[in-house]
């Protein structure tokens, strides 16, 4: 793909649909996806609603870019490279609260547009963790992986679970260690 001259129209508008990205991102974390409007987007991006239609034609879709835009964690290596790639992520996510993870998780936990579209970066996830789980069953290997660090996740910052709430990340990262290591081993599907 070529780069857009500078100053061009395509350049002009692939800023245009950058900067509607970026503030559609901060309305969907400061409000949900539910309350975000399409109308709120183009205030904070400085455009008229109806550009951010014609660009996106709906919140739906205009969501479903904001979460294809979000970097994955890198995921890749050898299994035991991935598991530690994968816990240092979720190290980093325990130690700190990921306000706009988990604006994004509480949308697609009440709202089943967002949901559907979340599920699509999921996959996207769980395709880099399979690729390195030399199983006959490594997609679900990897969707129980991905499953366990969504659930520790929401439970430690959305649900606060006493002990999980409260646990050093470092324990966390240890305890769950020999599990997902266990998941991610080369090896055959049992029967």
């Amino acid at each position: 793909m070529t780069t857009p001259r500078p100053g061009s129209r395509a350049e002009q508008r692939r800023r245009t649909e950058a900067r509607i990205l970026d503030a559609a991102a901060g309305v969907f974390v400061a409000a949900g996806y539910e309350r975000a409007t399409i109308r709120a987007v183009a205030s904070a991006a400085g455009v008229d609603a109806g550009l951010v239609m014609h660009y996106f034609g709906s919140k739906q879709e205009l969501y479903r870019r904001v979460i294809d835009a979000a970097p994955l964690p890198e995921v890749s290596g050898a299994p035991e490279e991935a598991v530690d790639q994968i816990l240092a992520t979720l190290a980093a996510r325990l130690a700190s609260e990921p306000t706009a993870s988990l604006a994004l998780l509480r949308s697609m936990l009440t709202n089943p547009e967002a949901a559907s579209v979340a599920s699509v970066g999921m996959a996207r996830y769980q395709a880099q963790i399979a690729d390195v789980i030399a199983a006959d069953d490594a997609s679900l290997r990897a969707s129980i992986i991905s499953a366990v660090i969504l659930g520790v996740t929401v439970s430690r910052h959305l649900v606060k679970s006493d002990d999980l709430a409260t646990a050093d990340p470092a324990r966390v990262i240890s305890l769950l260690r020999p599990c997902l290591l266990a998941l991610a081993a080369e090896g055959h599907a049992s029967q």
